[in-house]
């Protein structure tokens, strides 16, 4: 009988302990999407893509011009068999330079994009983390990433961490 009514009391105390969890959701990506530091990190990211692509713009006419100049020389036969691999050599070079520039490119704008957007994602993380202690949540959910099918008395916190950032609603 003892151990029905401690099954009882652990049961019971397990379902109060249940309920005083507290659940919330917010949608991280409308509230980036909201804060005014994006911009400035979309600028300076599209900045930094125009430089880097002006570059490889560069490289790819220099190239278009020796090849041009290649084609026209060994057309009008002033090039010996020699000196037409030697002109393709230093092409297939250029080449293989622009496709190293373009991986390059592509991970030069990863690391750009994780520095400029980083702060701002911690921002957001930090202040939802700290209303989430002050108002004592177990979990609050990221409803952006769409894998959040089903919420049963969640609530929305999207209104005071943008008012905690100063978003205007």
């Amino acid at each position: 009988m003892k151990t029905i009514i401690s099954i009882f009391i652990l049961v019971l105390s397990m379902t109060f302990s249940v309920d005083a969890q507290k659940f919330g959701h917010v949608n991280s990506t409308q509230i980036i999407m909201s804060l005014p530091e994006v911009k400035v990190a979309d600028s300076e990211l599209e900045n930094y893509q125009k430089q880097l692509i002006e570059r490889g713009q560069a490289m790819v006419k220099a190239f278009e011009t020796a090849y041009a100049a290649y084609g026209q020389k060994a057309n009008n036969g002033e090039l010996s068999a020699i000196q037409m691999q030697q002109e393709e050599a230093k092409l297939n070079e250029q080449n293989q330079e622009i496709q190293k520039y373009e991986v390059e490119v592509q991970q030069l704008i990863a690391k750009k994009r994780e520095e400029v957007y980083q702060p701002i994602l911690n921002k957001v993380r930090e202040t939802v983390t700290q209303i989430g202690k002050e108002m004592g949540y177990t979990m609050i959910f990221d409803t952006a990433n769409g894998s959040l099918v089903f919420v049963q008395e969640s609530d929305d916190l999207m209104p005071l961490v943008k008012e905690r950032l100063g978003i205007a609603n």
